[in-house]
């Protein structure tokens, strides 16, 4: 039977995204393709990182005993998860709300036509990631109203980016676009000016609730 390497599980509320202030349910994956330099989750993408061998049995044992409805799958990397799919259905088949954390750099076209397609929360790594070369804009061909593409801008040049992204692919016009600073390294004021300088409509600024709930670098929340 195949096992999934979880980091961490844990319930919390949703800290960013559309449902942001809901509580959720979260499975953190082992390992990730990227290498952000802004990454809160480091740890997790470490070959040597503790993890748990669950089967999807277990996982959607310990959402059910949860009694929460939102499960976000992240990471790491999710959809790096061989057998993933089996994993959405089976969350999907017991009335469960799937939304999964994506770097962007993962093909989601394969998920259109599955009866349990989840909602997908896109990253694009704007230039300070340093892993902006590896963003499949492919996928915005496959977005869906609920989806949502999220930019982590550090500077006032990923807020140049980040527009012309917005702009070339219509994405406020596909579904939900949110603007987040990298935590301590741009004033949320700075992101606001910039939106309302480029009269950016149907895009949102949002902070990460969680990291203003409980310490920035506590696991878990």
């Amino acid at each position: 039977m195949y096992t999934y390497n979880v980091a961490e599980k844990f319930t919390s509320i949703n800290g960013e995204g559309r449902r942001a202030g809901q509580t959720a349910v979260f499975i953190r994956f082992k390992g990730c393709n990227l290498n952000c330099s802004y990454c809160d989750t480091k740890w997790a993408n470490c070959k040597d990182c503790p993890c748990e061998k669950l089967t999807a049995k277990d996982i959607l044992d310990y959402i059910l005993d949860s009694g929460i409805k939102n499960v976000t799958l992240t990471g790491g990397e999710p959809l790096l998860q061989e057998n993933v799919r089996e994993l959405i259905n089976l969350l999907g088949e017991n009335s469960l709300s799937v939304e999964i954390e994506t770097n962007g750099s993962a093909d989601i076209s394969i998920y259109q036509n599955d009866k349990f397609r989840p909602i997908f929360t896109l990253d694009y790594k704007l230039p300070s990631s340093g892993m902006e070369s590896h963003m499949l804009t492919e996928n915005y061909k496959y977005l869906q109203k609920n989806d949502t593409v999220k930019f982590v801008s550090g500077s006032r040049a990923d807020l140049e980016c980040a527009l012309e992204i917005i702009r070339k692919y219509g994405l406020a016009e596909k579904c939900a676009v949110y603007i987040s600073p990298v935590f301590g390294e741009i004033e949320p004021a700075e992101i606001v000016d910039f939106m309302l300088e480029n009269k950016l409509n149907g895009v949102n600024l949002q902070l990460q609730m969680h990291k203003f709930i409980w310490d920035p670098n506590m696991r878990g929340v």
